[in-house]
């Protein structure tokens, strides 16, 4: 079993609050969970209202699977006009863990 883990820093673009901060994060969490199937959530920064941590983790028995729907789940992000990718991280565990 292969587990991976993605973290995701992100500048928001035009945010004043907290409120308009969860109005473009949720979003984006939801479509990481839905389109690719991972466990997705708002990881840190959660008291900054113009940055976001986003994790995402996901499991299979094939490390490249893990490897390319994480690799998915970046490109997702950074395709969002709303957001800047400021750096991206990926942590794998696997049976010789």
């Amino acid at each position: 079993m292969y587990v991976g883990a993605l973290e995701l820093d992100v500048l928001l673009g035009d945010v004043h609050s907290l409120k308009q901060k969860r109005g473009l994060v949720r979003p984006v969490v939801a479509e990481l969970r839905r389109r690719f199937e991972v466990a997705a959530a708002e990881v840190g920064e959660q008291d900054v209202y113009r940055r976001a941590l986003i994790g995402a983790s996901a499991v299979s028995g094939d490390a490249s699977h893990v490897r390319e729907v994480l690799d998915s789940c970046e490109r997702a992000v950074a395709d969002r006009p709303e957001l800047e990718l400021l750096s991206s991280r990926q942590r794998m565990l696997g049976p010789e863990d």
